[in-house]
């Protein structure tokens, strides 16, 4: 019984370990990762994802999003950073852009899968436009704000 205790202290311990600060996740992302969320930002996006995902509010992943995006869904689209190989997700920011869905990037898929409440890393998420009675949203507006800001139109090519 005592040694168990011991292998979940030295588990959580390491994984205090493992966390990885926001500066250094930054460090992993690619290049497509433009709007890229502040720490602040990022952290509301993750709020925001765990509350939509207990309310049933969202869409997980490429193949479910891209589905729900020609059903005609709309709401807000939360990308993760650091993707690799880049085609898993390449196409979606022209998608996102030609149905007018604002977008904005996290810099962790790990921490989005586990904002979503999923085991897995997860590599976009679409939060569904809420309903009135959604708790979360405040934060969903301020989200949204931020992610229409963008022009990628205003964005110069470096050479």
């Amino acid at each position: 019984m005592g040694e168990d205790k011991k292998k979940r202290e030295s588990t959580s311990s390491q994984t205090a370990v493992d966390a990885k600060t926001y500066e250094e996740r930054c460090e992993a992302i690619n290049v497509i990762a433009q709007p890229l969320a502040n720490k602040k930002s990022t952290k509301k996006a993750h709020k925001l994802v765990k509350k939509a995902a207990s309310a049933k509010h969202i869409r997980r992943g490429v193949k479910e999003v891209v589905k729900g995006l020609r059903k005609g869904e709309t709401g807000l689209a939360i990308l993760a950073g650091d993707i690799y190989p880049l085609d898993v997700i390449s196409h979606l920011p022209v998608l996102l852009e030609e149905k007018d869905i604002p977008y904005i990037f996290v810099p962790s898929k790990q921490d989005l899968g586990a904002a979503a409440s999923t085991k897995r890393p997860t590599s976009v998420v679409l939060i569904k436009k809420p309903k009135k009675d959604f708790e979360g949203q405040d934060l969903y507006d301020a989200l949204m704000e931020e992610a229409k800001e963008y022009d990628p139109v205003a964005i110069s090519v470096k050479r």
